[in-house]
């Protein structure tokens, strides 16, 4: 497949250990969930901003910082 191939690979990788927090893609809120049970399995997923009313497919995936072990940089 060459570079679709690669690209593909590159779309799909999460990075490891490392715990994502969903934001509303409007309000930046922390206070998103998907609109009901069924999200996923029946039909697409959508999710519901419970302090701006953002009711839609997309998010915000933000993954938490790291702490690094030893030196400071600086």
């Amino acid at each position: 497949m060459g570079i679709l191939g690669e690209l593909l690979r590159k779309i799909k990788w999460s990075p490891p250990d490392r715990s994502k927090i969903l934001l509303c893609p409007r309000c930046e809120s922390p206070n998103i969930e998907l609109s009901s049970k069924f999200d996923s399995w029946l039909m697409p997923k959508r999710y519901i901003c419970r302090d701006c009313g953002y009711t839609g497919p997309i998010i915000l995936e933000v993954y938490e910082k790291e702490e690094r072990k030893g030196k400071d940089p600086g």
